[in-house]
């Protein structure tokens, strides 16, 4: 069995050892590429806490000497682990989605105490902003990573996709999954997935893959990795 994982090199690691120890071979191919933003003042000034949506974020905090004592709050289990590897002492998830997270922060945090510092991307998935805003917090968002989509599919991945070499291709996101679909069409192999399976991480990336005639689409239950690896345990009958 071969799987394709589509993830920024920096986020592939995990999910390509889960799928190993599944007996997949994994070819790798990011769709996008994590620049982070270096040298950033943080508008530290009053904030309580940190607001983590993706371990880039983590990753571009840390990288811009966030400090390690504020709580992070983290939309799933794979940026709150990034944020515990980077040294950051109080550590919660919301397991999930913005909607998710913007709840838990609602829960534990009181408005007044002081603003919130969301470590963004150029571009946001969700309105955590506007969640919170409603409920009273200040939320500060500072830009300081981006991520740049492929231009183009590899040679390797359109001869492996033309001879019919992978058996499922796995996507993290909406815009991955939106970029793959515009690189496989401009490329006029679209017949070639279907033979492949899709997993997607949520309802939102299978609609992005849907114009693609995939064997079929695969969706986690829940919007995290463990729900998607689930879901292939699932079919494959482990």
């Amino acid at each position: 069995m071969r799987a394709l994982v589509t993830r920024p090199r920096e986020d592939a690691e995990d999910v390509s050892r889960a799928l190993e120890s599944r007996g997949f071979e994994v070819r790798l191919e990011p769709l996008l590429d994590i620049h982070i933003h270096r040298n950033v003042v943080l508008p530290l000034d009053g904030v309580q806490g940190l607001l983590a949506t993706s371990a880039n974020g983590v990753r571009a905090l840390a990288a811009n000497d966030a400090p390690r004592t504020l709580p992070l709050w983290a939309v799933g289990a794979a940026t709150a682990a990034r944020a515990r590897e980077q040294g950051f002492q109080s550590v919660e998830s919301a397991g999930g989605d913005v909607a998710r997270l913007a709840e838990l922060v609602a829960r534990r945090v009181d408005p007044a105490k002081g603003a919130l510092l969301h470590a963004a991307g150029s571009k946001v998935a969700g309105d955590l902003s506007g969640a919170l805003g409603a409920q009273g917090f200040e939320v500060r968002r500072a830009v300081l990573y981006e991520a740049r989509t492929a231009t183009g599919l590899t040679p390797s991945l359109l001869a492996a996709m033309g001879g019919q070499e992978l058996d499922l291709a796995l996507f993290f996101s909406p815009r991955t999954a939106a970029t793959f679909a515009r690189l496989v069409m401009a490329a006029d192999v679209a017949d070639a997935c279907r033979t492949i399976d899709a997993g997607a991480l949520s309802e939102a990336v299978a609609g992005q893959l849907a114009v693609l005639p995939w064997r079929r689409i695969l969706v986690a239950a829940t919007p995290d990795q463990a729900a998607l690896l689930a879901v292939i345990d699932a079919d494959r009958g482990h």
